[in-house]
Protein backbone atom coordinates (compact mmCIF):
# COMPACT_ATOMS: atom_id res chain seq x y z
CA UNK A 1 0.00 0.00 0.00
CA UNK A 2 1.28 3.49 -0.87
CA UNK A 3 1.65 5.84 2.07
CA UNK A 4 -0.16 9.18 1.77
CA UNK A 5 1.56 12.26 3.15
CA UNK A 6 0.02 15.54 4.24
CA UNK A 7 1.65 18.40 2.35
CA UNK A 8 0.71 22.01 3.10
CA UNK A 9 0.32 24.19 0.01
CA UNK A 10 2.85 27.04 0.05
CA UNK A 11 0.34 29.32 -1.68
CA UNK A 12 -3.00 28.85 0.10
CA UNK A 13 -2.01 26.73 3.17
CA UNK A 14 -4.46 23.97 2.25
CA UNK A 15 -3.49 20.52 3.48
CA UNK A 16 -3.17 18.06 0.60
CA UNK A 17 -2.88 14.27 0.76
CA UNK A 18 -0.27 13.04 -1.70
CA UNK A 19 0.99 9.49 -2.21
CA UNK A 20 4.66 9.56 -1.20
CA UNK A 21 5.84 7.98 -4.45
CA UNK A 22 4.17 10.77 -6.44
CA UNK A 23 5.70 13.76 -4.64
CA UNK A 24 8.28 14.35 -7.36
CA UNK A 25 5.65 14.29 -10.13
CA UNK A 26 4.75 18.00 -10.09
CA UNK A 27 2.00 17.54 -7.51
CA UNK A 28 -0.56 20.36 -7.41
CA UNK A 29 -2.76 21.70 -4.67
CA UNK A 30 -6.31 20.38 -4.80
CA UNK A 31 -7.67 23.82 -3.92
CA UNK A 32 -5.62 26.50 -5.73
CA UNK A 33 -4.13 24.15 -8.39
CA UNK A 34 -0.61 25.61 -7.96
CA UNK A 35 2.49 23.43 -7.64
CA UNK A 36 3.16 22.15 -4.14
CA UNK A 37 6.92 22.33 -4.80
CA UNK A 38 8.55 24.97 -6.99
CA UNK A 39 12.25 24.66 -6.05
CA UNK A 40 12.03 27.93 -4.09
CA UNK A 41 11.81 28.49 -0.33
CA UNK A 42 8.36 29.42 0.94
CA UNK A 43 8.00 32.86 2.56
CA UNK A 44 6.18 32.33 5.86
CA UNK A 45 4.07 34.57 8.05
CA UNK A 46 2.80 33.58 11.51
CA UNK A 47 -0.20 31.52 10.32
CA UNK A 48 1.76 29.92 7.48
CA UNK A 49 4.58 29.02 9.86
CA UNK A 50 2.22 27.31 12.28
CA UNK A 51 0.44 25.42 9.50
CA UNK A 52 3.63 24.26 7.73
CA UNK A 53 5.30 23.15 10.97
CA UNK A 54 2.30 21.44 12.55
CA UNK A 55 0.60 19.83 9.56
CA UNK A 56 3.35 18.80 7.10
CA UNK A 57 4.39 15.16 7.13
CA UNK A 58 7.75 16.06 5.59
CA UNK A 59 10.50 17.91 7.46
CA UNK A 60 10.40 21.70 7.19
CA UNK A 61 13.70 23.60 7.15
CA UNK A 62 13.25 27.24 8.20
CA UNK A 63 15.75 30.03 7.56
CA UNK A 64 15.26 32.68 10.24
CA UNK A 65 16.57 35.90 8.69
CA UNK A 66 16.21 39.69 8.63
CA UNK A 67 16.47 42.19 5.74
CA UNK A 68 19.28 44.17 7.44
CA UNK A 69 21.45 41.06 8.04
CA UNK A 70 24.47 40.91 5.69
CA UNK A 71 25.20 37.19 6.32
CA UNK A 72 21.52 36.45 5.63
CA UNK A 73 21.76 38.21 2.28
CA UNK A 74 24.97 36.33 1.46
CA UNK A 75 23.36 32.96 2.27
CA UNK A 76 20.06 33.64 0.46
CA UNK A 77 21.18 32.48 -3.03
CA UNK A 78 22.63 29.25 -1.64
CA UNK A 79 19.44 28.58 0.33
CA UNK A 80 17.41 29.21 -2.83
CA UNK A 81 19.54 26.68 -4.75
CA UNK A 82 19.26 24.18 -1.91
CA UNK A 83 15.49 24.08 -2.42
CA UNK A 84 15.93 22.62 -5.90
CA UNK A 85 18.26 19.93 -4.50
CA UNK A 86 16.23 18.99 -1.41
CA UNK A 87 12.58 19.24 -2.47
CA UNK A 88 10.27 17.33 -2.30
CA UNK A 89 11.87 15.31 0.53
CA UNK A 90 11.80 18.45 2.67
CA UNK A 91 10.13 21.86 2.51
CA UNK A 92 12.45 24.88 2.63
CA UNK A 93 10.95 28.03 4.10
CA UNK A 94 12.03 31.49 5.25
CA UNK A 95 10.76 33.54 8.17
CA UNK A 96 11.56 37.24 8.41
CA UNK A 97 12.31 37.77 12.11
CA UNK A 98 11.64 41.51 11.81
CA UNK A 99 8.07 40.87 10.71
CA UNK A 100 7.49 37.87 12.98
CA UNK A 101 9.30 38.90 16.15
CA UNK A 102 6.96 36.94 18.41
CA UNK A 103 7.78 33.61 16.72
CA UNK A 104 11.52 34.34 16.80
CA UNK A 105 11.24 35.22 20.49
CA UNK A 106 9.16 32.17 21.37
CA UNK A 107 11.71 29.91 19.66
CA UNK A 108 14.67 31.65 21.26
CA UNK A 109 16.27 32.70 17.98
CA UNK A 110 19.28 34.67 19.21
CA UNK A 111 21.35 35.06 16.05
CA UNK A 112 20.57 35.23 12.38
CA UNK A 113 20.72 33.57 10.05
CA UNK A 114 19.66 30.45 11.90
CA UNK A 115 18.42 27.31 10.19
CA UNK A 116 16.09 24.96 12.06
CA UNK A 117 14.53 21.66 11.01
CA UNK A 118 11.04 20.82 12.23
CA UNK A 119 9.42 17.39 12.02
CA UNK A 120 5.96 16.48 13.30
CA UNK A 121 5.56 19.92 14.87
CA UNK A 122 8.81 19.71 16.85
CA UNK A 123 12.17 21.34 16.29
CA UNK A 124 14.74 18.57 15.87
CA UNK A 125 17.92 20.58 15.26
CA UNK A 126 19.13 24.13 14.70
CA UNK A 127 22.27 25.68 13.23
CA UNK A 128 23.18 29.36 13.64
CA UNK A 129 25.35 31.11 11.08
CA UNK A 130 25.54 31.37 7.31
CA UNK A 131 26.38 28.32 5.20
CA UNK A 132 27.17 27.75 1.55
CA UNK A 133 25.08 25.51 -0.73
CA UNK A 134 27.02 22.32 -0.01
CA UNK A 135 26.97 23.03 3.71
CA UNK A 136 23.20 23.52 3.73
CA UNK A 137 22.53 20.35 1.72
CA UNK A 138 24.96 18.27 3.81
CA UNK A 139 23.52 19.60 7.10
CA UNK A 140 19.91 18.93 6.06
CA UNK A 141 20.71 15.44 4.72
CA UNK A 142 22.52 14.58 7.96
CA UNK A 143 19.42 15.40 10.04
CA UNK A 144 16.47 14.15 7.99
Amino acid sequence: MNKALHIVCPHCNTINRIVAERLAEAAKCGRCKKLLFSAHPVELNASGFERQIQRSDIPVVVDFWAPWCAPCKMMAPAYEQAASRLEPRVRLAKLNTEQEQLIASQLGIRSIPTLAIFKNGQEIVRQPGAMDLEGIVRWVNAHV
